[in-house]
Formats: C-alpha cells, structure tokens, sequence
C-alpha cells in the first residue's frame, strides 16, 4: 500500500524543522487511477445486482454473489482510501485534513454506505427481497446511493482540486470514468424508464386499442425516460466540458460505457453501438465548437446537437432491429424534446452570462450585441 501512495507529497516543514500543515496532501493521479479502479469494483456489482434481480425471480436471502461483488468492491474502495488518511496521520496530518484532497466526502459516503448496508440486511429479513421498482427506491437502498455516489465522486474532485488542471489522458481519464460511473449509477436508478432498459418504442401494444390505458402508458414513459435520460446525459457532458480540457474520445467512452452497463440489465446490448456511434459524433462536436462559458452561441448548438444525435442515432438503430411501433410523430417530437433538455440546461450552468443579459436590460441596454 505505501509502494501505491509513495507519489504523495511530504509534510511541508518550517525553519526550524518543526511540522507546519498548511493544506490537504495530494492524492494525485497516480492515487485517482487506483480509487477509480476500485470504484469500479463496485459499481460493477451493482450492476451484477440489477442483473440479478432483472432475470432471477426468487431473490430469498440477502447473501448472494453479486452482493459479495457489491460489498467487497465497496470495502476495498473505502479501505484503500482510510488507508490513506491513516498513512498521512502519522506523517504528521491532523485526521481532518490526512485525507487526500478530494476524498473527504468519499469518507462520508463509506459511512454512509454502511449504514445503509446494515440497514439494508435487516430490511431483507422483516420484508424479504424486493422486485421491480421497489427495489430502486426502496429507504435503504437509496441510503446506499446516497453512500455510494460520495464515493465515486472522489476522482472528479480531486482532479477539480488539481491546480493547475491537468491535461491529457493519463490526468484526465481518472475523472472521465469516475463521471462515467456516476452518471451509469443515476441511469441504474431510473431504470424502469430508460430508453436504454426499456425499449417502449418498440412494444406492440396495438392490440389494446388505439386509445387503451396500456397503450397511453406506453408512450408516456418512453418519452418521460428520454426527457431524464437527456437531462443526465447532458448534466454530465456538460461538467465535464466546461470545467475541462478534454481529450477526443472522452465522450465516446462514457456515452459507450454507459450503454454497455445499462444493456446488461434488459439484454438491450445492440443499444451499445448507439452509445458508440452518438458518443463519436459528440466527440467531434466538441472539437469543432469548443462550447464554453465565453462561447454561449456554441455552447447551446452543443447542448442541443448531443442529445439530438444520440436519439436519431437512437431511433435509426430501433428502425433496423426490432421496428418502431410509436407514430412518427411521436418519436421525432422525442428527439426535439431531447435537444430542448440539453438547451434549457445551458441557461443554468452559465448564471454570469445570464446576470449580465439582466443588467444589461436593467440599464436600457440592449442584451443582444
């Protein structure tokens, strides 16, 4: 374990030799890349979990292999990350700031988590194991998501704590997968309307009658899950993008990886090359507008092209597997929609250029140059 940490820096000294701590010592990348590894760990459980529940109908006891997978990722990613803060103790680090910097709320979330673990346990055994949706937003799972995103979140502060902010794969990539496996933990939760899960554009529910309750459902939850979806999808392409160089290719990796996790709980895997293909044209998309807080004219075509893209891409690959069983209206008003999410969260990531449009008018000025 100290071979792993043995880039972190010194404790800083005064004239006199005494121990002077002025700040947080620096995980580093070499440190983000082992978390992020670990951390993957346990979201894949979670993932194997989902499988589990999606395709075994009698879950009866709460110890089973994907839970050993669930925990065990999460007791090694807490460990190597205690581990850490017990080291830099004793290189002289008061407790409160021994943990490398960005890993503090993840020390929270491992609390967090075994509360929820624990609690998890004794719900199994007073209500048994629960099916479908109850699973998702039973009390104590949502306590283990609440634990468990403090944790996959360690990587993305740390590099935002890096100054200045590195560049490149071997600094960046940490936080690209640790953006990747937090927003595949949120598209876990709202599975039960995912366009990547359920495929509601291609049920044929015609035979309930054009105006049948099914039928209506049917529609309302597809589009509902490509509105969340989107809303996901761009919230993290967004931070990523605003706050980072990225390397071509970032995109494709979490747009891929994401497809390819959700695909395991419904058996959707051809939804993997959507992923890919939307994730390459994201890609070039931000090469060629480089979207910013300077730049808002590029940064809405951004906002509005990804999703779009994804759903087009989306609704071609539905078109030549299984068929699109929803009107054609109803499936091109889905992918507008979409790239009206990825608008409308523009005007909330950039607040200044919205404040000085305000001023402006506030003054008798006209906001549009």
């Amino acid at each position: 374990m100290t071979a792993l940490m043995s880039n972190e820096t010194t404790t800083p000294t005064d004239s006199a030799g005494l121990d002077v701590v002025r700040e947080q010592p620096p995980g580093g990348v070499q440190f983000d890349w082992i978390a992020v590894a670990l951390i993957a760990w346990l979201v894949g459980g979670l993932f194997l979990d989902g499988w589990a529940h999606n395709h075994i109908s009698e879950l009866e006891t709460f110890i089973t292999p994907w839970h050993g997978v669930l925990y065990s990722g999460f007791f090694a990613s807490a460990a190597y990350i205690y581990a850490a803060a017990l080291r830099n103790q004793l290189r002289g680090y008061p407790f409160r700031k021994a943990v490398p910097a960005g890993y503090g709320l993840s020390l929270l979330g491992a609390a967090i988590f075994i509360v929820g673990g624990l609690g998890d346990m004794v719900w199994h055994t007073i209500f048994g194991i629960e099916e479908d949706i109850e699973s998702l937003v039973s009390p104590t799972h949502l306590i283990l998501v609440l634990g468990g995103s403090l944790i996959v979140t360690g990587p993305i502060r740390s590099a935002a704590r890096r100054s200045p902010r590195s560049t490149g794969w071997k600094a960046v990539l940490p936080m690209v997968l640790s953006v990747t496996l937090t927003l595949s933990m949120f598209t876990f939760f709202t599975q039960f309307v995912s366009p990547l899960a359920e495929v509601f554009a291609t049920e044929d529910v015609s035979d309930l009658g054009t105006f049948g309750d099914v039928y209506v459902r049917n529609q309302e939850l597809g589009v509902a899950g490509i509105l969340v979806h989107s809303a996901l999808l761009m919230g993290a392409t967004l931070f990523m993008a605003l706050r980072w160089k990225l390397p071509i290719g970032s995109l494709t990796i979490m747009l891929t990886l994401n497809a390819a996790l959700m695909s395991v709980l419904e058996d959707t895997y051809p939804l993997i090359i959507v992923g890919a293909i939307s994730g390459v044209a994201a890609d070039l998309l931000l090469w060629r507008l480089r979207p910013s807080a300077m730049r808002v004219t590029e940064l809405r075509i951004f906002a509005i092209a990804v999703p779009a893209v994804f759903y087009m891409v989306y609704f071609a690959a539905l078109a030549y597997t299984d068929g699109i069983e929803w009107p054609v209206e109803l499936w091109t008003g889905s992918i507008v929609l979409a790239g009206a999410v990825g608008l409308f969260l523009t005007f909330l990531i950039s607040p200044a250029e919205s404040s000085q449009r305000i001023a402006h008018a506030g003054a008798g000025t006209s906001p549009i140059a």
